[in-house]
């Protein structure tokens, strides 16, 4: 290290800690430790194994290993580096190193392990993405209370992270009640059990009305009458209700291919990106439980995007469904903008797009669906869902006044979900500030004080 950057470190360490207490550079408070060259490659870890695989990653263990050969054979504990990604991992029991980019450390003689790997979980490292860190880490300064004090300031901080520990564990469980609380009215929506049926309605008021059945008829005439595929129109098959519950009473079980006039993705050779060009949006941009992340998608020239558009293109009214990678995201398209979606999403276009499309989006999101993607999910490296597959999944299609009071209702109780969420997400960014806050903190002498 350069002389220069060791006075910055030492006078920026010195002007927080009480005086008595030595302040020396990181070398010299953590030892590095080699692994002999025993690293385990990422494509070698097992989902299970007799060895944990420690490697750079955010996740406490990365993988596992059954090569005996293959673990640490230094001194326990050590404090775990990661030089690309800055995660800092306490180990005491036994491990083997995952791939590149490990720096293993001991503590110095008189520095506790926990001191020391709180110490640098708090230390202020630049990030410099994928780049090397670990030039900055050295470059630090490490205050070294005697072993009682650092003992009494490790108390400190795991007395804290406990209690913030419990609020965090509080948070997520909202979050998960409110997510099956979500998932609860999707269900009873699609039952016919969140409003009052449309036969129940019009009984009662002595009227009449278009039920399920008849509707789906009139669009499958509206289907015929617009066929613009090559050859002969082929009427789409009825859906095989084997199995199926039965409906309330003005419903009818529906293909997607019935309800709709394209189901289609793009071609699956991937465009160029274009500089100020149009948005061609892949799940990565699904921001939400609907929304589209259009400013952040990648953009693609004019001339691939009317070669895309050649085979099918996304409309206001449409739905998106992920098919690829992360299967059974939904979202409809609520913008005229011209963009393109990836051949990791499917485009569907729903007869009467601006009366059914919300339903429909509904019933996708739906565990009546879902639990078909689950059936139909091709398990590679990639999981995949066909589109032949998407086409003959079946939908529960209620009356048209019916699905609006439904999606009403829908609205209404997601809408208080959405508020929930946004402030439980809010509380779990805070708790984890006040995280970081916390180990700033433990290392000054305005929090520890001398004595």
């Amino acid at each position: 290290m350069k002389a220069e950057e060791q006075r910055t470190a030492y006078t920026a360490a010195r002007s927080t800690v009480p005086v008595e207490w030595p302040i020396v550079p990181f070398e010299q408070a953590a030892t590095p430790q080699s692994d002999r060259g025993k690293r385990i490659k990422q494509r070698d870890y097992l989902p299970e194994g007799r060895i944990p695989v420690i490697d750079q990653g955010q996740a406490p263990v990365g993988g596992y290993t059954d090569d005996e050969d293959s673990a640490f054979s230094g001194e326990l504990p050590v404090v775990l580096f990661g030089d690309h990604t800055r995660a800092v991992k306490l180990v005491s029991h036994r491990f083997a190193v995952g791939a590149d980019g490990i720096k293993i450390f001991r503590p110095a003689e008189g520095v506790r392990p926990k001191y020391l790997y709180y110490w640098m979980k708090s230390a202020r490292i630049p990030d410099r993405g994928y780049g090397r860190h670990y030039q900055y880490l050295r470059q630090l300064s490490v205050p070294l209370p005697p072993p009682a004090k650092q003992d009494e300031i490790v108390a400190e901080i795991e007395k804290q992270f406990s209690r913030l520990d419990e609020a965090v564990a509080n948070l997520k469980r909202v979050k998960a009640n409110l997510k099956r609380y979500k998932a609860a009215v999707l269900k009873a929506a699609v039952e016919g059990r969140l409003v009052e049926t449309e036969a129940e309605l019009v009984r009662r008021e002595g009227r009449s009305y278009e039920t399920g059945e008849q509707l789906l008829q009139h669009i499958l005439e509206i289907r015929r009458s617009q066929w613009q595929g090559k050859g002969k129109y082929k009427e789409p098959a009825a859906p095989d209700t084997t199995g199926l519950p039965e409906l309330p009473e003005g419903w009818v079980w529906a293909t997607l291919e019935q309800l709709t006039t394209q189901i289609a993705d793009v071609d699956h050779k991937m465009p160029k990106a274009f500089e100020g060009g149009i948005p061609y949006v892949s799940t990565k941009d699904f921001n939400g439980d609907n929304d589209i992340n259009f400013a952040g998608a990648k953009r693609i020239s004019p001339v691939d995007y009317a070669a895309l558009c050649k085979k099918v293109r996304p409309e206001f009214g449409d739905i998106l469904l992920s098919r690829y990678g992360t299967v059974g995201e939904v979202r409809t398209v609520k913008t005229d903008m011209p963009f393109q979606a990836s051949y990791s999403v499917a485009i569907l276009k729903p007869i009467n797009s601006f009366e059914t499309a919300d339903f429909v989006a509904t019933v996708l999101r739906s565990d009546v669906i879902q639990s078909q993607i689950k059936r139909d999910v091709r398990a590679t490296a990639q999981p995949d869902l066909g589109l032949a597959h998407i086409r003959q999944f079946v939908v529960p299609f209620p009356s048209l006044e019916e699905q609006k009071q439904i999606i009403a209702d829908v609205e209404r109780h997601l809408t208080l979900t959405v508020v929930a969420e946004a402030q439980v997400n809010s509380n779990l960014q805070r708790a984890e500030r006040l995280r970081h806050a916390l180990l700033a903190r433990a290392f000054t002498a305005e929090h520890i004080g001398a004595n």
